[in-house]
């Protein structure tokens, strides 16, 4: 009985394991939580599109002046997911997460509070974009990659549905608030519930992450399996890091052809914009079933890899828009693409874990994501001005799939680049 009582006292003054936290239930609820967290902040992508036109009423302003509230929005949301992954990297997650939830509450109060369209500009770039919407997105992603290891991939893709979710629920959730209560009611109210409900998902996070390496340990392996364990493309990390900005922003480029302008060109082809709308909205739905399937297969063999077959499949969904012009073709090609690209993005968040230490995950992911909302800003810009300047998007279709070579290309390299550990033969005893 004594010697019962003193192992149970031995046993419970042990230090609690972080490694013991990998992929435990706790690991799961923090997902989920960082899921709510990003489904909720999300929506800061998607308000200036669903208020346009009554900004350009209200404000009497031109299209294009409207517009740059949601291109300050997008190159804040940039910007702001290299700092706030950077403050998660050195103070945890949880204080970010609750900066961002404060910050939305003003940014949407503002916004609506606004008398000029600058004012509601400013609000929606620096509070929304730079300081609420960023803290939602890359230090979410970077954090939850630190609690899984064998299932890291479906887990980031799980909780990188969010941002598509954001699209799904707050579209036409904030349309209906608007036309019942209008704009600036519909801001406030959305600021209110943004810091009321994220706030409490916020305490789910307190607990720092463990500090465990980029990816599981070999079992008994040697200092040189380890490094290439821990470290599998053998590339200087500061190259490393380039290259995969350069293919974020090329496969963004096309990625966001489709995505900017499947309205319009439906409309060219005398659809309708309604048409158009349910071929994004297909698209955008078979997106979220791309993540969890190309997150489940990122587990089996790898984020680089997983990159490369999302790639070239986007680029043959590309060019198979070039030589389709009818209606039912055309929803066919929406949901192959949706279905082909889904995965992309949050394999770069995968290959960063798999190649950094955990305690530059935040700022490095902000980073690599970073440059796929450029290459989605730039390309849905220079896929108009091709259209602009040839009357017709066969050029636009063309130009994506060339940046999509070149994607394809980095990650050839970088494949090519991959170093497999040699194993000693194992030792024959007598």
């Amino acid at each position: 009985m004594t010697a019962d009582r003193s192992k149970t006292m031995q046993d419970n003054a042990q230090p609690h394991s972080p490694a013991a936290d990998i992929e435990s239930s706790y690991a799961w609820t923090r997902l989920f939580a960082c899921l709510g967290l990003m489904t909720i902040g999300g929506s800061g992508m998607y308000t200036v599109s669903i208020v346009l036109p009554r900004i350009q009423a209200e404000f009497d302003a031109s299209r294009a002046d409207v517009s740059l509230a949601y291109t300050l929005s997008m190159i804040g949301f940039g910007l702001g997911g290299v700092l706030m992954g950077r403050l998660a990297d050195r103070r945890g997650v949880a204080l970010p997460a609750r900066l961002g939830a404060f910050f939305l509450c003003l940014g949407y109060i503002a916004a609506g509070s606004a008398t000029s369209l600058w004012q509601f500009s400013l609000a929606q770039g620096v509070l929304i974009g730079l300081l609420g919407t960023s803290a939602s997105f890359a230090p979410l992603i970077a954090d939850t990659s630190k609690w899984f290891s064998r299932r890291r991939g479906i887990a980031l893709a799980l909780v990188m549905t969010g941002n598509y979710l954001a699209g799904a629920v707050w579209s036409p959730v904030l349309q209906h608030y608007v036309e019942l209560y209008g704009w600036r009611q519909t801001y406030i109210g959305m600021g209110l519930f943004c810091l009321i409900s994220m706030l409490p998902l916020t305490l789910v996070l307190r607990r720092r992450a463990p500090d465990v390496g980029p990816g599981p340990a070999p079992a008994h392996s040697t200092d040189a399996r380890a490094s290439v364990a821990l470290r599998p493309v053998g590339i200087a990390p500061g190259t490393l890091q380039l290259l995969l900005c350069v293919a974020g922003v090329s496969c963004c480029v096309a990625m966001s052809m489709p995505q900017v302008h499947i309205v319009a060109y439906c409309g060219d082809l005398g659809f309708g914009a309604a048409r158009g709308a349910e071929m994004l909205s297909l698209m955008l739905a078979m997106g979220i079933v791309s993540r969890l399937v190309s997150g489940w297969i990122s587990d089996h063999i790898g984020g680089l890899r997983t990159l490369l077959l999302g790639s070239v499949l986007q680029g043959v969904a590309l060019l198979m828009f070039m030589f389709s012009d009818g209606m039912a073709s055309l929803y066919i090609i929406s949901a192959m693409f949706g279905l082909f690209q889904g995965g992309i993005v949050p394999s770069y968040a995968l290959i960063v874990r798999e190649n950094f230490a955990p305690r530059e995950a935040g700022t490095r992911v902000g980073t690599v994501l970073m440059c796929t909302l450029y290459g989605m800003a730039l390309g849905g810009w220079m896929s108009g001005a091709i259209f602009d300047y040839t009357g017709s998007y066969d050029a636009a279709f063309l130009n994506g799939t060339l940046w999509n070579l070149l994607n394809v290309a980095i990650v050839l390299f970088l494949l090519s680049k991959t170093r497999t550990p040699r194993l000693a033969p194992a030792p024959i005893h007598a």
